[in-house]
């Protein structure tokens, strides 16, 4: 078990291919897209009510932007094998 808990704890940041590199940087694109739509909604519910469809599109724009980064970032971070033909 603790060989388990400890196993190849070195930075991974060699063996990520383009493709994980560019997921990991647009899941941290999400995120911040995902801050300024709850930046937008504080800002504008107390002039548009919380009713108004823009704060629904706006609320709905969140989630988007969190479930996809939380997804891109798992991509990202992913430990994949050598999957190349050999």
């Amino acid at each position: 078990m603790k060989n388990l808990l400890l196993a190849d704890t070195s930075p991974l940041e060699s063996r990520r291919g383009l493709g994980q590199r560019v997921a990991y940087v647009m899941a941290l694109v999400s995120f911040l897209c995902a801050t300024l739509c709850l930046a937008a909604i504080l800002f504008w519910i107390g002039e548009l009510g919380s009713e108004h469809p823009v704060i629904a599109s706006l609320g709905a724009s969140l989630v988007f932007f969190v479930g996809a980064g939380v997804v891109l970032h798992v991509i990202g971070r992913a430990n994949l094998p050598n999957l190349g033909f050999s």
